[in-house]
């Protein structure tokens, strides 16, 4: 199969955004309230970077500590969005073919892809959209 047809097919086009200026907590927040695990980063209208739950993750001492949720916050408190995000991440064009976007996520360290028209962030592609319609439940 070639895969020919448009990331845009696949993408997320309902994509929640993070500004550049918000707090990690802000951000963990979005993150839960919207089920998501990737959050492009804006600046006005820029894409400034990109954040995932892993990314949030690293930060967390998890479960080591009994009291682990205060240690966590005040880490969150020290650190801003940008010095935990990924900026200038990879980016793949609306019009880009689906064997494109998943050649790059096949080689990297990471789960998505802003999409862009221009100059504009238009969806968002992530390793579980390709999964999906390898499967043939896109738009599930």
């Amino acid at each position: 199969m070639a895969h020919t047809e448009p990331v845009s097919s696949i993408m997320t086009s309902s994509v929640v955004f993070a500004n550049k200026s918000d707090s990690l907590r802000k951000v963990t927040s979005i993150m839960k309230e919207h089920n998501v695990r990737h959050l492009p980063v804006v600046a006005g209208d820029t894409l400034a970077g990109i954040v995932s739950k892993s990314d949030i993750l690293r930060l967390s001492f998890g479960d080591v500590y009994e009291d682990q949720s205060e240690i966590d916050e005040t880490i969150f408190d020290m650190l801003t969005l940008e010095q935990v995000m990924v900026s200038n991440p990879t980016t793949v064009n609306a019009d880009d073919s689906i064997a494109d976007a998943a050649r790059i996520l096949s080689r990297a360290e990471f789960h998505a892809l802003p999409v862009m028209k221009g100059n504009q962030v238009v969806g968002i592609v992530s390793t579980t959209d390709l999964i999906k319609y390898l499967l043939g439940e896109a738009g599930n």
